[in-house]
């Protein structure tokens, strides 16, 4: 999905945000001729994510600055670790050095925290997922660094899977139309490689969209109790996934229910930015 040209895309719209005039600081206050080395530096430690993307900002901003990535995304780093080298004109670096460090903030931030719930789950057969509550316009880039922290992204957007929640269902009740019947319906018209979901919020909606013959089915905001449950039922008939105000504190109960997918919004829109530094250093005036 972070293909280059979504990189360049977005890279450049920010640096348009943030010097639409240019970076008038830096052209009246740096000789035009200085020259600059910086250093991206983990101020506390992580995961590692958004190496090419960091890069764009100073490229797109000045081919001759130069960027030397030294960690691999998803490669955990520790507090002080040099995490990219930068030199060139020292104008451009000084330009770029904000979009730079939002975007690998951010994405750092997000691998790590999907790290952590990973961990916690790690001794069950579950799979930690996310989902579309991404910043708009950003999405490549966080389903991105939720895979580089271990998770399993989700269907990208609404072009990709069926995928039937609440208010789907809440409309074929209020015409009357049987949740069976709609679903095979769609199925038979959908192309076989294409996934169908069905989000429940009851487990006696269970066995209306099991008889479809869906792939999943979301257990929405379900008890552990009723997880079990509703895992029992399924019996594996279809995946079965768990959504709803999972957090740190209750994912490992949730996937020792026997669950097969944890979709957690929190890794993209609860996230904390992990602390980077770029250090910059003056290498020559004259």
């Amino acid at each position: 999905m972070l293909t280059p040209a979504t990189i360049d895309r977005v890279v450049a719209a920010a640096l348009e945000e943030d010097a639409p005039w240019g970076d008038i600081t830096s052209e009246y206050l740096i000789p035009e001729n200085a020259t600059a080395e910086a250093e991206l530096v983990a101020r506390e430690a992580g995961v590692f994510s958004g190496g090419a993307v960091f890069t764009a900002a100073f490229r797109l901003t000045d081919p001759a600055v130069k960027v030397d990535v030294l960690a691999e995304d998803g490669e955990f780093f520790r507090p002080g670790a040099v995490l990219a080298v930068v030199t060139g004109p020292a104008r451009p670096v000084l330009t770029a050095e904000r979009i730079g460090l939002n975007f690998v903030q951010r994405m750092s931030g997000i691998a790590t925290l999907t790290n952590l719930y990973v961990a916690e789950v790690a001794h069950t057969g579950a799979r930690i997922a996310d989902t579309r509550k991404t910043t708009p316009g950003l999405r490549a880039f966080e389903r991105h660094a939720v895979a580089n922290g271990g998770g399993h992204n989700h269907r990208f957007s609404l072009s990709d899977a069926v995928m039937a929640k609440d208010n789907h269902l809440a409309v074929l009740a209020q015409k009357g139309v049987s949740v069976t019947a709609a679903l095979q319906a769609a199925i038979a018209r959908l192309p076989h490689t294409t996934h169908v979901e069905v989000e429940v919020d009851r487990l006696d909606q269970l066995e209306a969209v099991l008889a479809a013959g869906v792939g999943t089915v979301m257990l929405d905001n379900f008890s552990l109790e009723d997880l079990r449950r509703g895992v029992e039922q399924v019996a594996g008939r279809a995946t079965v996934e768990a959504s709803g105000g999972v957090t740190l504190e209750t994912v490992r109960d949730i996937a020792e229910t026997g669950v097969d997918v944890i979709s957690v919004g929190a890794l993209t829109h609860s996230v904390r930015s992990i602390d980077l530094g770029l250090d910059v250093r003056i290498t020559r005036r004259d």
